[in-house]
């Protein structure tokens, strides 16, 4: 099987070695080029386009959400992840509705990044339901009825529906425990117990599971 071609794009010089070391371990993943700004990503993929390009909103020169429109125009099957924090969310939704595939936070573990590239080169996407609500109000009917009654389906607890929730929001398990006022072991066991429930391995795989079944 050949390894996923991945494009990175980052400004931040630290962030964008620590990612491409990072990275280069997974044998099913070959970080092809990093590039430091949007410019430099549009040029590398109009000479050997890669399969996936990891890309932060905020660059010089240009940024990210130009960077997307340009690829997705001339390579729309080329997939894009954004590479964001909390405080770009609005230019998140900005790079879905253009194309991008999902977003990851900079704040990531490493193997939630690393089980979300894989996400989406399988086809999928990596989008909230927060983001997916504002993306496509119409079309989603009675999210709350719907919430108690799959929650009720894969019998989880009040307090699991919120660590979900947080999962989901990209928040690591150190955040979680701070904003629920928990101790890291009791977070850990929570997480351990909507994995079980929810038949998942990893936070990739139960944002997916829970994004189909309308549990955020």
């Amino acid at each position: 099987m050949e390894p996923i071609r991945l494009l990175l794009a980052e400004d931040q010089e630290l962030i964008r070695s620590s990612l491409q070391i990072v990275l280069d371990i997974e044998e099913d993943i070959q970080v092809v080029a990093a590039v430091e700004n949007g410019e430099h990503a549009v040029t590398f993929c109009e000479k050997e386009p890669p399969d996936m390009v990891l890309m932060d909103i905020n660059m010089p020169v240009m940024d990210g959400i130009e960077a997307t429109r340009k690829i997705k125009e001339k390579h729309p099957y080329i997939k894009i992840i954004m590479l964001t924090t909390f405080q770009e969310m609005d230019y998140v939704i900005e790079a879905l509705r253009i194309g991008a595939e999902g977003y990851l936070l900079k704040a990531i573990d490493t193997k939630d990044l690393v089980a979300g590239i894989r996400v989406v080169a399988n086809g999928g996407n990596l989008i909230t339901h927060e983001v997916a609500k504002s993306l496509f109000s119409n079309h989603i009917d009675s999210p709350g009825k719907n919430k108690e009654e799959n929650a009720q389906k894969y019998l989880l607890s009040k307090r699991e529906l919120e660590i979900l929730k947080c999962l989901s929001e990209g928040l690591s398990n150190q955040f979680i425990a701070e904003k629920l006022f928990l101790s890291m072991g009791t977070v850990k066991n929570y997480i351990s117990s909507l994995y079980s429930k929810l038949e998942v391995s990893n936070r990739a795989e139960a944002i997916r599971k829970a994004q189909q079944e309308k549990l955020l």
